[in-house]
């Protein structure tokens, strides 16, 4: 892991603290299910080895292994990962998952992934270095593999929180900017797409988000001096 400075340290350890507070809220404060952006990327690629950063109580993990990926979570709170790792045991696929705890401002891995996914990586009222998250996450592609980023793009339904009243939602021209990708990497998809969401009151409603595909093309299409951005 590299090291980081004090601001760095403070930002990361406020956001660790906000997120384990609202995980210590409940049993669990997401579905479980898979994110549908991923099942539809997902689906259309061969199983390889998979990343999921920021993968909040293990869905989209458990979901991959389930479809043949060996796939590494990883995520700031400790509580999450713990309760993802319970869950890949549940299902039965924990020889295909990984799970870590680690700030991904500063987290590093030699190995390479044929897709590496960040699903909402987002956070309120407490910021986390989400461009250069994304930049780092670019330089964990394998030759030939694909990076998915989604979003939301719109607050969403109903009454917003303070906190989330200035935030700022992502477009995909901005995060595919954030990335700061060369010509060795090929635009899949850049658009926003509907999505249709249940309130906590079963009340169904249409949300937007942001997707953001992109594939690290092998060094026979890029060229030999092609090379992943590092941050």
């Amino acid at each position: 892991m590299h090291t980081h400075d004090d601001s760095t340290a403070s930002e990361s350890g406020s956001a660790r603290s906000w997120w384990e507070a609202r995980y210590a809220e409940h049993d669990g404060i997401w579905s479980g299910r898979v994110n549908a952006v991923l099942a539809d990327v997902a689906s259309s690629l061969p199983a390889g080895r998979a990343l999921d950063l920021g993968c909040g109580e293990g869905g989209d993990v458990v979901w991959l292994a389930r479809q043949g990926w060996a796939t590494t979570g990883v995520d700031l709170s400790v509580t999450a990962v713990t309760r993802g790792s319970r869950a890949a045991v549940t299902a039965g696929v924990e020889e295909r998952t990984a799970f870590v705890a680690a700030d991904l401002g500063s987290w590093d891995t030699a190995a390479r992934f044929d897709l590496v996914t960040a699903s909402f990586l987002q956070s309120w009222p407490v910021e986390i270095p989400r461009g250069a998250i994304l930049r780092r996450a670019a330089g964990f592609v394998a030759s030939g593999g694909h990076l998915l980023v989604t979003a939301h793009a719109a607050p969403p339904h109903g009454d917003l929180p303070e906190e989330m009243r200035a935030y700022r939602f992502p477009t995909p021209a901005e995060d595919l900017a954030a990335l700061g990708l060369d010509d060795g990497w090929e635009v899949v998809a850049a658009e926003l797409r509907p999505r249709t969401a249940v309130t906590p009151e079963g009340a169904p409603h249409e949300v937007l988000d942001s997707v953001v595909l992109v594939r690290r093309r092998p060094l026979s299409e890029a060229g030999a001096g092609a090379a992943a951005p590092r941050p």
